[in-house]
């Protein structure tokens, strides 16, 4: 057995939501069927071909939030790592009430106060997802950083590794699946965070819903929240295969 009694990783839980979502998404992208079902009840008219196929604006708004969520890891995984060295009691506290203010304002006024700033589009759209995304990834990174065992950082210590050492070998092969827990609901977040970018020209199925309320026309709304509801299901679904912790 290891020194360090590191547990073994495991994938995470196969249910039949892993399938079933991705799944229904893929049908409802192919031409003309969830247009066709959303006409049969009467809300409105939704277009059988659409300028922008839905096929394009689920890629569109899967890409935003796929960068937003690797930005929000650039930052909140090494800001994680800052706050939990010795001694840093104070600073931790600190960002982790900087980080919870992204969730504490709404996000249409953190988009709108960013457009005189970063014009409109992307840019505005991905500093939302950071601000929105940075609390749980931080959170459980400090979460799962602090849990470390005590007696696996002093037998680290004992073998004469260095903090950098320890770091890499101990405490982040340990808290990897607290902080991968992180990821998995940042990225969902980000889902519904994403289509009100549609607002500012960023695109994604946050277009269709913007359209259907200016136009008054429900049934578009319902086309975007839809997509946008199997979406986050199927990401959901499958960050739920990341490697967990083995009981």
């Amino acid at each position: 057995m290891s020194l360090l009694n590191r547990p073994p990783l495991k994938r995470g839980n196969w249910r039949p939501g892993t399938l079933l979502w991705p799944a229904l998404l893929g049908l409802a992208l192919l031409p003309e069927v969830l247009p066709r079902l959303i006409n049969t009840l009467n809300l409105g008219e939704v277009p059988l071909s659409p300028d922008t196929p839905l096929w394009r604006l689920t890629l569109t708004h899967l890409l935003l939030v796929g960068l937003g969520t690797a930005l929000v890891l650039l930052i909140g995984w090494p800001l994680a790592v800052l706050v939990t060295r010795p001694g840093r009691e104070d600073l931790r506290d600190l960002a982790q009430t900087l980080v919870g203010f992204g969730q504490t304002v709404p996000t249409l006024a953190i988009l709108a106060l960013a457009v005189p700033l970063l014009g409109f589009g992307w840019p505005p759209t991905l500093l939302g997802l950071v601000l929105y995304g940075l609390l749980p990834v931080v959170g459980n990174a400090v979460a799962g950083l602090r849990s470390v065992d005590r007696g696996a950082l002093d037998a680290a210590r004992g073998m004469g590794m260095t903090g950098a050492q320890t770091l890499r070998r101990v405490e982040w092969p340990l808290a990897l699946p607290v902080m991968l827990a992180g990821v998995r609901t940042a990225g969902v977040y980000n889902v519904g965070t994403a289509t009100i970018g549609a607002a500012l020209g960023a695109g994604g199925l946050g277009e269709p819903i913007i359209n259907g309320l200016s136009q008054q026309n429900t049934a578009l709304v319902l086309l975007g929240a839809v997509l946008s509801a199997l979406l986050a299901l199927s990401l959901d679904a499958a960050l739920s295969l990341l490697p967990t912790s083995d009981d």
